[in-house]
Formats: structure tokens, sequence, C-alpha cells
């Protein structure tokens, strides 16, 4: 089969796993039990495993749209015979309203559809393959015309009002036909094999009360500034990533997405990152709800523990897991040929020093909401990290790319240092008595002395990526943005100028490096805020409608773009491509330092 573009999908989301859905109507990835378990539907990843395609039989011509403020998909396909419209969902939980959005769903997957005009012959494909292929299930048809599929620890039961529904060897595929104001229902129910069945759902009244709950769920949440619209839509993709039960926040949805097609830069994005995690409350500060500050920074401190000599993990599994060690999945042909396809990251095992910074940052940003004195863990946990950074800033790290050749001193690695001590010296007071400012912010003016010193390349005329590099680095573009200088300081200011001039390009994308074979969503918007900072409305709103020009057609973004085909690349929906637009967005409301 040709392999359709990334940007043809779009996300479903129960906010305890997720679904992608292509504009031909298959399924072509889905893990049901949570974001990081393995996939039922993977022809993402391999022709061969798994999907379910709902659609007309024929050629069609489609629209889709989210209804509004959910992640509940209806597609219309215009046939030459008439127009039916398929919708799609994951369900939530029946009365789930607010924040329950997600703690009890379902995995249920929910497929309605309904005659428009006409008469449209339709077709259904069934054909799961679950731990990412390496199953073919047994299919049994039910006395009530349901179909359960089988295999290993997978049930999955395939219900439908219409027809009973037939099982082949290995799949389900059936033709019927939709005319105008005929609505034919169906419900996919995900079950582990040894335990409960799953309960039977009437789908068109889980469809009701899936929109209900996130609409409801939306309704708590306001932001009316600029871009009002797609920062709606970002912040519903950020919750659509979030798994509730714990409130950690998946990096993407899916795994091995390549960075370049045919390439071998193909990771597994369905963990948590601190780093996006911490970027992630930001934008939640701006676009949603403070008041959830407490559940998600309980996540981050159960997920760390006690903080003792070896470095924090960088990232971890959904529940705080933290050995997600990497394997691959050889069986798999991967997207587009991309090989390895790869489950697990062994980032985790990396030392990153801006980590601490970003999270004691997203403590400082949301410190106002989290009490006059902090929790015992919390506190333990800004000083550990604190102390941490003190102890080795000094040392070379893998930087903010998580780099597998080797440590550097990175640039913006030093300056997360700087920020980590700086914040901390200011939230002292609440921090109890670990805290030591006053060798803290000794520390912090070193580090800042250092990074002016070794971090400005007097040859090239800008701030470097690595210490004694000449090499320029997108990641520069944080030293205004964390307050470690002005935009307007002239050093800084000819820093941006020469990432944009040999890092972006006339789309308004912008590279990490100059190999850098795509552009990257978040560095662009990066960019969008560093000019806003420099005074520079005209060409910062000029840039930021560009880089919106690339989401795709339900304002959805994957973590890059193709500079010459501007083809959607790398794991999707990403997270920090949403978050880059919601903090950029926010900039033109407000250009001060926030």
């Amino acid at each position: 089969m040709d392999q359709p573009p990334i940007s043809d999908y779009g996300f479903l989301s129960d906010c305890r796993s997720g679904a992608l859905v292509g504009r031909d109507g298959s399924v072509d990835w889905w893990c049901p039990d949570r974001f990081d378990a393995p996939s039922v539907f993977g022809r993402l990843l391999d022709p061969d495993a798994g999907y379910w395609r709902l659609a007309p039989l024929g050629p069609s011509r489609v629209e889709r749209a989210y209804r509004p403020d959910t992640l509940v998909l209806r597609t219309v396909h215009h046939t030459p015979e008439g127009s039916v419209a398929v919708t799609d969902a994951l369900a939530a939980e029946v009365g789930a309203r607010g924040h329950q959005l997600g703690m009890n769903s379902p995995a249920v997957l929910l497929r309605v559809v309904e005659g428009l005009a006409g008469r449209v012959r339709m077709g259904l494909d069934f054909a799961p393959r679950p731990e990412y292929g390496l199953l073919t299930p047994y299919l049994h048809e039910q006395p009530d015309g349901a179909v359960v599929a089988v295999a290993g620890p997978v049930a999955l039961t395939l219900r439908g009002n219409g027809p009973a529904l037939r099982a082949g060897r290995d799949r389900v595929r059936q033709e019927f036909e939709v005319t105008a104001g005929q609505r034919v229902d169906f419900d996919l129910a995900y079950a582990p094999v040894h335990g409960d069945p799953p309960a039977r759902m009437d789908p068109s009244t889980a469809l009701a009360e899936t929109v209900q709950a996130w609409q409801a769920y939306r309704g708590l949440h306001h932001y009316d500034g600029p871009y009002a619209e797609q920062v709606r839509r970002s912040a519903t993709v950020l919750t659509g990533l979030t798994y509730t039960r714990s409130g950690a926040v998946a990096a993407a949805l899916t795994t091995s997405l390549p960075e370049q097609c045919g390439g071998d830069r193909n990771y597994d994005y369905r963990y948590s990152w601190l780093r996006d995690f911490a970027m992630t409350m930001r934008a939640f500060w701006v676009a949603a709800c403070p008041t959830e500050a407490d559940r998600l920074f309980a996540w981050a401190t159960r997920a760390i523990g006690r903080i003792g000599d070896e470095p924090v993990p960088v990232l971890f599994g959904l529940a705080g897991e933290r050995d997600i060690s990497e394997r691959e999945l050889g069986h798999l042909r991967g997207y587009a040929g991309s090989l390895p396809v790869r489950v697990g990251n062994d980032a985790w095992r990396q030392r990153q020093l801006d980590v601490p910074g970003e999270v004691i940052s997203a403590v400082w940003r949301l410190h106002d909401y989290l009490g006059e004195t902090f929790d015992e863990e919390l506190r333990e946990m800004v000083v550990g990290l604190a102390e941490q950074v003190a102890a080795t800033w000094r040392l070379p790290d893998h930087g903010i790319w998580e780099t597998r050749d080797g440590e550097r001193h990175h640039l913006s690695s030093k300056v997360l240092c700087w920020c980590a001590l700086h914040r901390a010296v200011q939230m002292a007071p609440r921090l109890g008595e670990r805290a030591d400012p006053r060798r803290w912010a000794a520390i912090r003016d070193e580090i800042r002395d250092t990074v002016l010193r070794d971090g400005w390349n007097d040859r090239v005329g800008a701030f470097t990526g690595v210490f004694g590099s000449a090499e320029l680095d997108a990641s520069a573009l944080l030293l205004p943005i964390m307050q470690f200088l002005p935009a307007t300081d002239p050093r800084m200011r000819a820093t941006i100028d020469a990432i944009e001039r040999e890092l972006g390009g006339d789309d308004g994308l912008v590279r990490r490096w100059g190999g850098d074979p795509a552009g990257f969503v978040l560095c662009s918007f990066w960019l969008v805020e560093c000019l806003l900072l420099a005074g520079e409305e005209g060409r910062a709103r000029k840039l930021f409608e560009q880089v919106l020009g690339h989401a795709n057609d339900l304002g959805l973004f994957a973590e890059q773009v193709d500079l010459r085909t501007g083809a959607q690349l790398g794991n999707t929906p990403q997270a920090l491509s949403h978050i880059g637009l919601i903090n950029a967005a926010w900039r033109f409301a407000d250009l001060s330092f926030g």
C-alpha cells in the first residue's frame, strides 16, 4: 500500500490512549490499554500490523473537522452516488465531566455512520493485529451479531447495529448500504483476555456523552487572547496527550515516525519527558487551568522520587516507571521504510543538565497557585534538583536534542542550570531549612559568567550551541525566553539574526542546527517569541502565521516539516509543537518577560 502522509491522520483520545484515523477512514494506530502499550492497529508502521477501515467503497472527496472543543472527528465523504458522514471518537466514561475526563475511560472506539444524501455503498475492513502486529487473532461470531477477536493478552469485541457481522479467517470484511437519514453504529471494545468482558455500550449515547465530556472540560478553561482558535485547539491536543490517571503528558502519540523518511532517527515518544512536562505546565498556565498544578506536580515528584547523586532521568513511563529500556521491533517495516522501529527510549539513561531548570522554572511559574508553603515532596524535589545542579553544572551532557554521539558542554544546558538556581533562590522562603540561597546565588552567578565568556563565539558573531563550537543551534533562542539575556542585548540580537538567517527559511521554518534535514516546529515558535521580545512584532506575526500554515487541516502538528516538500515528519501529534504555538501566541498579548 502507499503510505499515507503523516498529515493525513486525525487524532482521537480518551485521555487513556489515542488513535490515528486517516482521511481514507482507516484507523491505523491504536494502543488501547494506554498510550505506551502495544498496538492492536499498527498499519502506521507496517501494512500487515492491523487496521480498521470504514469508508465508501469507491473514491470520495473528503471534508473533516472536529466537533467544537473536542477530539471527536467527523469526516464527510462525498461520492458520485451520495454523501455520508463517519464520526469517530474514543469513548469517555459515561457521566465524566471536568477533570474526570479520562480517569476511567472504557477503551472503546466509536464509529457512527450517517447517510446525508443519496445512497452510498460502504465497506468495513477490520483486521486487528495485537502486539505490534505479531499476533493474528482468532475471530468468534457471537449470538448477538458481534465478533470477538482474541489473541495473546487481548480481547476485542466489535459490534454494530446493522446486519450481523461475519468473521473471515483473520478479518471481518463486509459491505452495507447507507441512505439519506439512515444511521449505522459500530463500537470496538478492548479488554484483557483474562479479565471481565467489556460492558455493552450504545454508540450513539456514548458519542453524545463523549462530546459533552470534552466540551465540559474545555468550558473550565478560558483563553480569549490572540489566536484564540489555534490556542484552544492546541490546548485540547495537550489534554488529549495527558494520561489522566497519573497526570503525565505523553510527548506524542506515536513511536518511530521518522525525522527523515528512510532515516534511522526514529524514536518512541509515548512517554513523559520532564522537559516537556515543564513546558506543558507553562502552556496550561496560558491556555488551561492553573489549579491543575497540584496533581501534575504530584506526578513529577513521585516519578522522580528522592533525589540522590545520580542524574534525574529525563523521561518516565506514564505511571512513573523509570526503566523504559529501548528495543527494536525487527518484524516491522517502518513508516515509509524507515528503520529501525523502536519501543522504549534509552534517553532515560542520559545526563541532560537542562531538565532541572525546566522543572524548577515550571514550579516558579505556578508558585502562586501552590500555596504559601510547598508540601514536603515538592520542597524536596526543588531543593534536590537545585543541589544536583550546583554539584554537576560543570559536567558535559547530551543536551536538549538528546544526541547519542557523546557528551558536550551545551549552551542551553548551562543556561537552564542558571535558571534552576535563579528560580530556587527566588523561591527559597518556601523551600524549608535545606534551602541554601546564598550558595546557590554564588554558583548561579558563576554559571552566568561562564556562559557569557565561553558561549559566545567572536568569529561567528553569535552564541553557538556548544562551548568552543562554531555551529549555530536554535536552542540559543532560549536565552531571552528563560530571561538569561534580553532579546535586545546586542549579543542576543546578533544571535537571533544569525539563527533566522542561517537556520530559517522563507517558509518560516527553523532547523535545530545546520545539518538538520527538516524544520523543527518548536524552534520556529521560539523564534517568534524572540522577535516579539526584541520589539519586532510585525516580523513575528508574519512568521507565526507562516508556521501556522504547516498544520494539517485539523490544526495538528507533528514534530518537524520537510523543507522541500512541506510534508510533516516525526512523531505526531507532537506536544512540543503545540506547546510552542500556545506560548508564542501568548507573547502577542504580553510582550514582557512574563
